[in-house]
């Protein structure tokens, strides 16, 4: 078939036009988010439990079931454990994805490292955390603020990985004292802490220019300067809120919270707040055996500290640029151990967003009767890790670089649209 010059204009024409579509189909969504505030529940927390409630079990009888009865939300159709009693009527604000899923259930520290990197642990590469990677590529929202803080103690899963110092965390453990390192010490004054200063200029003067390691202590060095001055110090002083506010919130977690929101608006990108060092029931959110009695009060705790935090933000017109993600290792079987608690599952489990300026659903995702196998919509974690870089405007499909060997962002995830678009 012959084909004239024009005809074939026209076809090249719309085979450009037709791409053009595909490219910009193609290009990654951004969402409105600039921080994120991370919450942590080491050891495992037991969907059923707690956001996707079943059916009530009978540890006694050996009956499956949820622990606790389940109460009504803001959203028909969906509810939650009586324990979250606060954060039902908010729940409009939040969404329980509650079909994540990994293959990882045998070891805490290795589901841990799962549930902050995305990946499996590798022999070769040691990958950054999302912490990590958000502060990488965003940044902190003010020069007088690190990208990233993690409130708890430091782990190699938590950290930058290939990614380098630069994208690490500052930490501290408890909130009455703030970051170790900051302050300068009693015996340096003003004038001894000038000739230390007019000493390292001298040093840097005779530095090799391109030497790295100069150059990253350098950056060490000036940003602990900033970070020591009042505008970043400032946010650590709890004791300046309304006392009303902060017994909202609750105890050493809850205070972790209300700091979290303080450091949000110094400009912190990414902080992460670990709930699994208030042992309250003896074991935290490991409930094999007799630890599930006291389950409770940790759901109970858990509550009030979340859903202060979400008023709290939503007061200072601070919640749709704050993506609130609570995220553990794995999920909890419906059937009871012999001792009455629960093992391990990683079929299905939940982890929770709020905030961030997502299309809220109240929950997402369907599993079967028992909360173990997914119905609808199943997520994986790459998947999960996607949505919270498009919130908070990270290109998840990017790659990263070790070097010279690309790593995707997210291991070539992509986002739940539904919440985003």
């Amino acid at each position: 078939m012959k084909i004239n010059r024009r005809d074939f204009l026209a076809t090249a024409a719309a085979a450009g036009t037709s791409g053009l579509v595909t490219a910009q189909a193609a290009q990654p969504i951004r969402g409105k988010a600039e921080h994120v505030i991370s919450i942590w529940l080491g050891g495992g927390m037991g969907q059923i439990d707690t956001f996707d409630p079943k059916g009530k079990g009978d540890p006694k009888e050996r009956k499956p079931g949820s622990y606790y009865e389940a109460i009504d939300t803001a959203v028909p159709g969906v509810q939650v454990c009586e324990h979250l009693e606060r954060l039902a009527p908010l729940m409009d604000r939040v969404t329980a994805v509650r079909t994540i899923h990994h293959e990882v259930i045998d070891e805490h520290a290795a589901a841990t490292n799962r549930m902050h990197t995305g990946r499996p642990i590798s022999g070769t590469v040691t990958y950054p955390s999302l912490g990590s990677i958000i502060a990488h590529e965003r940044g902190a929202a003010s020069e007088d603020t690190p990208p990233y803080v993690l409130i708890g103690y430091p782990n190699v899963t938590r950290g930058p990985g290939f990614l380098g110092p630069r994208a690490g965390y500052l930490y501290l453990t408890e909130t009455s004292e703030g970051p170790a390192g900051l302050s300068r010490p009693d015996g340096i004054t003003d004038v001894r802490q000038m000739r230390r200063e007019e000493f390292l200029s001298v040093l840097r003067k005779n530095a090799e220019a391109d030497d790295s390691k100069i150059a990253e202590y350098k950056a060490a060095i000036d940003e602990s300067l900033r970070l020591s001055g009042p505008q970043f110090a400032g946010a650590f002083q709890l004791d300046h809120e309304p006392a009303a506010l902060r017994e909202s919130y609750g105890g050493e977690f809850g205070q972790r919270c209300l700091l979290s929101r303080r450091l949000v608006e110094r400009g912190v990108r990414f902080i992460e707040v670990s709930h699994n060092l208030n042992f309250l029931n003896g074991i935290g959110w490991d409930v094999h055996h007799e630890g599930i009695l006291d389950q409770y009060k940790l759901i109970r705790e858990l509550d009030s500290a979340v859903a202060t935090l979400i008023t709290d933000l939503e007061s200072k017109k601070l919640l749709e640029k704050t993506l609130i993600v609570i995220t553990t290792e794995f999920g909890r079987p419906a059937g009871f151990d012999s001792r009455g608690g629960r093992a391990h599952q990683g079929t299905s489990f939940s982890c929770v967003l709020a905030g961030g300026g997502l299309n809220h659903t109240g929950a997402f995702g369907v599993t079967d009767e028992l909360a173990k196998e997914t119905l609808e919509q199943p997520v994986s974690v790459p998947n999960f890790f996607a949505t919270i870089c498009a919130a908070v405007g990270v290109d998840y499909s990017k790659n990263l670089y070790d070097g010279d060997r690309p790593v995707p962002v997210t291991d070539r995830g992509e986002p739940l649209r539904k919440l985003l678009t």
